[in-house]
C-alpha cells in the first residue's frame, strides 16, 4: 500500500523529533472510518478498510511514502513550563496534499511508546479516542477550524488507567501539528538558526501571506487566527479544558479534545476538567488564556526580529493587545448572527450581553436558548424559554430584539432561517457522549454511531433525533468531571 506523501517536516525539520515507528497491536479492528475525508486526502476508503489498510491505521504496518516521526515540543502546562514534552503516544506518519491543494498531516494517536513517553505506555483508551471522533467531527460540521478524525481502530489490548480499559488508536488529520510549544522548545534549547528554520517552515505552511523574516507580522497572523477560533468556541459553549501552549496550534486549529466539554445551563464560570482544579481554563477565561499563550509565542519570536530590544517588546505587546478587540468583534459578529441579525448596529453589544445575563440568571440551556429564539419568530413551542421565571425582564429584552429585527426589514421567517443555519440543534452533549462511550466499552457501537450521525448534521432537526437536543439533568452536570484520557 502506498500513500501520496510529501513529508516536508521530516525533510526540513527532521532534527525536531525522533524517527520511530508505531508499536504494533495484537488484534486491530476498524471501528470508524470517514470515507469522505479519506477521499479528500487522496486515499481509497476501501483500501483503508482492507486488512492491509487497517494494519496501517493501527500502526502494525507502514504505508509506502510514510516516514513516521515523533515530534518534539515543550509546553506551559497550567502556567508552568515543561521544557520537554513531545509526542509520547503519537506518530506523525506523513503529509499529503489534499484534493483542495491543502497540505495536511496524518498522524496516529495511541500508537505506542516513543522516546518522549516519560514513563507512559504510549497507548490510548477506547473512550478518549471515540470522544475525539465525536467532538472533532461536530466542530468540523459547524465550521470551527479543527483537527479531524480519519479513523479509529480497536487494538484488541487493554490499557491500564484507574482500571483496565479497551485500547484504541486514532488517525488524526491536521493542517499541521506545529504548536506554540514547538517554538518554545527551540527558542529555549536550540540555536537561533534552528528557531528561524522552524518559524519559516510554519510561516510558509500556514501564513504564506506574511512576508518572510518578519516575525512580528507572523505574531499578528497567529493572534488573529486564535482570536477567531476562541470566539467560535465561545459562541458554541465549548470548553477546551487544557489550553496549554502545547495545545495551541500555529495554524489556528482546535487540537486535543481530552477533557473538553460543552455548556448545558449557561454559567460563564463553568469548568469540568479533573486536572484544572482552580478553573484556570474555565469557559469565561478562555480568551484571557489564549492571550497568555500568545504572549509565550511572542517571547519566542522577539529574538528573530530586527531592532532595539525595548522597541521589539513594545511592538510585540501592541500586537498581543490586538487580540482582545479582534476576539470581541468576531464574537459579536457570531452572536449577532445567532440572533438573526445581519447588519451591525452599535446597540448590539448591549443586546447580546443582556441576553447572556438573563441566560445566566435563569440557568438556561445555552444551545436550546438560541434554537428557541428562532421558534419564537415562527410562533412554535419554546421548551428552553418556557423555564424563565422573571417574565417582565424577559419581555423587555424580547421587545428590544424584535424591534432590532424589524429595523433590518426582513420577514421574521427569514431571520429564523438565518438562525437555524447558525445555531446547532445537536451538540456533543456531555451526558450523551458519556452514554455512548460507556456502551462502546461493552462492544456496542450503535449509540456512538447514531450520535456521530446527528453531530455530522448538527443543524438538522429530525424527530428520531429528539433526545439529542435535550440538555442533561442538572444533577448530572453538577457532578460531571472530564479527564485528559492519557
Amino acid at each position: 500500500m502506498r500513500w501520496p506523501c510529501d513529508n516536508t517536516f521530516v525533510r526540513d525539520l527532521g532534527w525536531l523529533g525522533v524517527r520511530v515507528d508505531p508499536v504494533p497491536v495484537r488484534a486491530p479492528e476498524l471501528l470508524a472510518l470517514d470515507d469522505g475525508l479519506a477521499v479528500e486526502l487522496g486515499l481509497d476508503p476501501e483500501e483503508l478498510r482492507s486488512p492491509e489498510g487497517v494494519a496501517v491505521l493501527a500502526g502494525n504496518a507502514i504505508a509506502d511514502g510514510c516516514e513516521p516521526i515523533a515530534q518534539a515540543y515543550a509546553g506551559h502546562q497550567f502556567g508552568h513550563l515543561s521544557p520537554m514534552l513531545g509526542d509520547g503516544r503519537a506518530h506523525l506518519l506523513g503529509e499529503v496534499v489534499d484534493t483542495h491543494g491543502r497540505r495536511r498531516d496524518i498522524a496516529l494517536k495511541g500508537s505506542g511508546r516513543t522516546p518522549f513517553s516519560r514513563g507512559g505506555d504510549g497507548r490510548a483508551a477506547l473512550g478518549p479516542v471515540l470522544r475525539e471522533v465525536l467532538v472533532s467531527e461536530f466542530m468540523h460540521a459547524v465550521g470551527v477550524p479543527t483537527t479531524r478524525a480519519l479513523a479509529a481502530v480497536a487494538t484488541g489490548e487493554q490499557v491500564l488507567r484507574e482500571r483496565p480499559l479497551p485500547g484504541a488508536v486514532l488517525t488524526r488529520v491536521a493542517a499541521s501539528h506545529l504548536r506554540i510549544g514547538t517554538l518554545v522548545l527551540v527558542a529555549s534549547q536550540g540555536s537561533r538558526e534552528q528557531l528561524a528554520a522552524v518559524v519559516e517552515h510554519a510561516r510558509a505552511r500556514h501564513h504564506p501571506d506574511v512576508p518572510p523574516r518578519d516575525p512580528m507580522a507572523l505574531l499578528s497572523a497567529v493572534v488573529e487566527r486564535q482570536a477567531a477560533l476562541v470566539a467560535q468556541w465561545m459562541s458554541l459553549g465549548f470548553i477546551h479544558g487544557v489550553m496549554n501552549t502545547d495545545n495551541m496550534t500555529l495554524s489556528g486549529e482546535t487540537i486535543d479534545y481530552g477533557p473538553c466539554a460543552f455548556l448545558d445551563a449557561y454559567d460563564p464560570e463553568t469548568f469540568f476538567s479533573s486536572v484544572d482544579t482552580g478553573g484556570r481554563y474555565r469557559y469565561s477565561a478562555q480568551p484571557t488564556m489564549a492571550t497568555w499563550g500568545l504572549a509565550r509565542l511572542a517571547e519566542c519570536l522577539i529574538p528573530l526580529a530586527e531592532g532595539e530590544a525595548d522597541d521589539l517588546v513594545t511592538q510585540a505587546q501592541e500586537r498581543l493587545e490586538a487580540f482582545t478587540p479582534a476576539y470581541e468583534q468576531h464574537r459579536l459578529d457570531l452572536l449577532r448572527r445567532k440572533l438573526g441579525l445581519s447588519r451591525a448596529v452599535a446597540e448590539d453589544t448591549g443586546l447580546v450581553e443582556d441576553l447572556l445575563q438573563v441566560a445566566a440568571a435563569e440557568a438556561l440551556d445555552f444551545t436550546g436558548l438560541f434554537r428557541d429564539l428562532a421558534r419564537v419568530l415562527r410562533e412554535e413551542p419554546t421548551p428552553t424559554l418556557d423555564r424563565i421565571q422573571d417574565l417582565p425582564r424577559w419581555q423587555i429584552w424580547q421587545d428590544r430584539w424584535r424591534t432590532r429585527l424589524h429595523g433590518e426589514g426582513k420577514d421574521p421567517a427569514a431571520s429564523a432561517a438565518i438562525m437555524d443555519e447558525t445555531n446547532p440543534v445537536h451538540i456533543p452533549r456531555n451526558h450523551l457522549v458519556e452514554e455512548a462511550l460507556a456502551v462502546a466499552h461493552t462492544g456496542n457501537l450503535a449509540p456512538f454511531e447514531q450520535l456521530l450521525e446527528a453531530l455530522r448534521s448538527p443543524f438538522d432537526e429530525r424527530e428520531e433525533w429528539g433526545r439529542y437536543a435535550e440538555p442533561a439533568d442538572p444533577d448530572f452536570t453538577r457532578g460531571y468531571i472530564t479527564y485528559c484520557g492519557t
